[in-house]
């Protein structure tokens, strides 16, 4: 297959997903297996993310898992999609990145979010309110000054070893994200694929109020989603279906559960609400074979103008879930036809 996104990066974001009958010990090890996967297969980032007191997510704490990552390669870029800046103090997160980037030179990436804690109680674990949020675009600025030298907030106070260093940052786009990015003149990760209509305008705002800064000179959008790519349309659709259900779950029961098996899903009874939202979380993605999924990703990134593809893909089997990302390379002519 001769792929015609030439030119357009792909990277992949886990979330280190739990499934049934496993630990978190097993998903993270799983995550930093994938990462070797992934690096074989030519993409170009591979992130973890940020998660606190979720049953079915074991990433909790990225820039550790970043780590271990980053040790386990040698020329994927690594980062996080996303540290939660309003989690923590700009000044700590700046220090963690410098000590990621003193180790691994060259190879770290800086995603950050503005999500708080999605309960109360674990928003008070963490010391934090919702109005933190709010703070975003101050905090980005503190962060940014203690790699530069520029911060005013704490005089004769540096970050060690960040301060001088020059690790990408990124801002993924929930609520003003978009606007914060403009503002800051960094790149942009936005999705997901499903909203494809608030995306597309979040974009043609971001590139309209984006100013040239130290750290990017022109806007760059990564547009993020689930992507599945299997031998047939209907397996394609089948490694969507674990993910789905605990997000149905998750909204009628309170809890995000560990991923399940597909026949195990579907011998489930569900009720209506629940089929609801099990539908739901079926629709919008890209999925198919590898001529379909080619046809769609030329689609979103045509209309998106984007220069990369951040790819979060769960499904509780691993191996389909690797099979997956292996055409995905194929198709972004990443790798041969025969690998």
């Amino acid at each position: 297959m001769t792929s015609s996104l030439g030119g357009i990066r792909f990277s992949v974001l886990d979330r280190s997903r739990t499934r049934e009958g496993e630990d978190g010990s097993a998903a993270l090890r799983a995550t930093v297996d994938l990462a070797r996967e992934v690096e074989a297969l030519g993409y170009h980032r591979f992130w973890v993310s940020e998660h606190h007191s979720v049953p079915g997510v074991a990433g909790s704490a990225p820039t550790v898992l970043a780590a271990a990552v980053a040790a386990a390669t040698s020329t994927v870029r690594v980062g996080t999609g996303g540290v939660m800046l309003p989690n923590h103090q700009p000044m700590v997160v700046a220090e963690q990145f410098g000590v990621l980037e003193s180790l691994f030179p060259g190879r770290i990436d800086m995603g950050l979010g503005r999500s708080v804690g999605f309960t109360d109680g674990i928003r008070r674990a963490l010391g934090r309110d919702k109005e933190d949020a709010d703070r975003f675009g101050e905090q980005l600025d503190e962060l940014l000054g203690w790699f530069a030298g520029t911060q005013t907030a704490h005089p004769q106070v540096h970050a060690r070893p960040a301060e001088g260093l020059r690790v990408p940052p990124y801002v993924l786009a929930t609520g003003e994200g978009a606007s914060v990015a403009a503002a800051a003149g960094l790149p942009l990760v936005i999705g997901d694929l499903r909203g494809r209509e608030r995306m597309l305008s979040a974009v043609d705002a971001y590139r309209s109020a984006f100013r040239p800064s130290l750290w990017s000179e022109e806007p760059y959008v990564v547009v993020a989603g689930t992507v599945a790519v299997a031998a047939t349309e209907e397996k394609a659709r089948g490694l969507l279906v674990p993910e789905a259900w605990s997000l149905a779950y998750s909204r009628t029961r309170g809890v995000f559960p560990p991923l399940m098996p597909v026949d195990g899903i579907e011998r489930q009874t569900m009720t209506d609400k629940q089929r609801g939202f099990f539908e739901a979380g079926l629709k919008g993605h890209v999925y198919g074979t590898e001529e379909q999924v080619e046809d769609a990703l030329e689609r979103v990134v045509k209309e998106s103008g984007a220069q990369e593809v951040l790819v979060t893909t769960s499904t509780h089997d691993r191996a389909a879930l690797l099979d997956s990302y292996r055409r995905l390379a194929r198709v972004a002519g990443l790798t041969s036809e025969n690998a």
